[in-house]
């Protein structure tokens, strides 16, 4: 879908390509309000700026059916392939899945949340070196920065959507 395309979509259509890159419906209604936007740059820095009013509830609620960093990707929603494609192989080797199994179960023991990293552009041992960085934070500061991750996926995914 290009912006023109994007402007001109029934709600639902927008919507739905809205939703695989952040089911938070605060969100989708706000960018969906402000159509026709005039550049893809207008719609990405209208889509991060919202993303800055994300709650936790939120958050949470978008991660709920998200795929721990390491675990093979199940499904063939368009959330799922977005998941797939952005954590590359990293699933298929054993020995770095069972590392991310018990760095996940560290992060989950401490937070109560499943971790998130935007993967893309990241190798492996980066996105391990930020988990055991970001186990120094705060419930506070994690959920910021969980809020941070979420939001440079969602703009990534739109901005991919849009460029296809």
């Amino acid at each position: 879908m290009n912006l023109d395309q994007f402007n001109g979509a029934a709600t639902a259509e927008a919507g739905e390509l809205l939703t695989t890159c952040a089911p938070i419906a605060s969100w989708r209604a706000g960018l969906l309000a402000r159509r026709p936007y005039a550049s893809v740059e207008e719609l990405i820095s209208t889509a991060a700026t919202l993303a800055e009013g994300w709650t936790d509830q939120e958050v949470d609620a978008a991660l709920a059916h998200h795929p721990r960093i390491g675990e093979k990707v199940r499904g063939e929603s368009a959330e799922a392939k977005a998941s797939r494609s952005e954590q590359g192989s990293l699933s298929e080797d054993d020995d770095a899945r069972q590392a991310w199994i018990k760095a996940n179960e560290a992060y989950e023991a401490q937070f109560d949340r499943i971790f998130l990293i935007r993967a893309k552009g990241r190798t492996p041992e980066e996105m391990m070196d930020l988990l055991q960085e970001r186990l120094k934070n705060t419930p506070q500061q994690e959920a910021l920065v969980r809020r941070e991750q979420l939001a440079e996926i969602a703009v990534l995914r739109l901005r991919e959507a849009l460029n296809a």
